[in-house]
């Protein structure tokens, strides 16, 4: 099979790796040539050719158990996908404290979760590459996100002070930026809409390219970033949204 990102040899995690981005993200990772490790709460899905481990993201002793299984396996981990999230339509009135801590919990804390597992290990190699998930949203205003967009805005500003802290020991650091993309996260939104017809034609035009983006188009970029090709790039956090941001 034929693919641009060569990972032959390469050992990667890609959390939220059984669905939507995640999964996207791994199976290209597969067709480069990697070993990945597919993590989520239930890795049933996840894609063929993965290795799938139940874990609960914002759970520091689970992770950090999974990090070191990983390097028993294959002796280095050279790409980290932070990638599982969870979402919620609630403004600052209507959410609960306790729906902004579990949004924080997976989206936030999961990624310095995850950094913080696999950063000794890359830094003693003096190589890796980590690509945190966040979202357009932590950069523009929507209604409705309060919960959503203080924790997306959370990995923008790790990702940068990862990035600036262990650049001259070999670990790069970026995120990506999704917008609206047609995963499972946003079909549940449109299905429990009033008009889901209509709700699904609201997301897709609020994009300047006039539809949501296919979870492999968001995966490309992700692995982009993990990849030699990208050797040059750290802490940056890139905008996947079909021109979004920018109008």
């Amino acid at each position: 099979m034929t693919t641009i990102f060569d990972f032959e040899g390469k050992t990667a995690i890609v959390t939220g790796g059984a669905s939507g981005i995640g999964a996207a993200i791994a199976t290209l990772l597969v067709e480069g040539g990697a070993t990945v490790f597919a993590v989520d709460r239930d890795p049933s899905t996840a894609p063929e050719g993965c290795k799938p481990i139940a874990v609960d993201v914002s759970n520091w002793q689970e992770m950090s158990v999974m990090t070191d299984d990983v390097l028993a396996s294959t002796g280095r981990i050279d790409a980290m996908f932070n990638n599982a999230g969870v979402n919620a339509y609630t403004n600052i009135l209507d959410a609960t404290v306790e729906e902004f801590d579990q949004i924080v919990a997976v989206n936030a804390r999961g990624v310095f979760i995850g950094m913080k597992a696999v950063l000794p290990h890359m830094l003693a190699a003096g190589q890796g590459a980590i690509v945190n998930t966040a979202s357009n949203s932590a950069k523009m205003a929507i209604a409705d996100r309060a919960s959503y967009t203080a924790s997306k805005g959370a990995v923008i500003a790790m990702t940068r002070q990862v990035a600036v802290q262990y650049a001259a020991r070999g670990v790069r650091c970026n995120c990506i930026n999704p917008g609206s993309t047609d995963s499972p996260m946003v079909a549940d939104i449109i299905a429990k809409s009033e008009d889901p017809a209509a709700r699904r034609l609201q997301i897709q035009s609020r994009q300047p390219i006039g539809r949501m983006a296919r979870p492999e188009e968001i995966a490309s970029a992700a692995v982009f970033l993990a990849s030699d090709r990208a050797s040059f790039i750290t802490g940056v956090d890139l905008d996947v949204d079909g021109g979004w941001t920018a109008a």
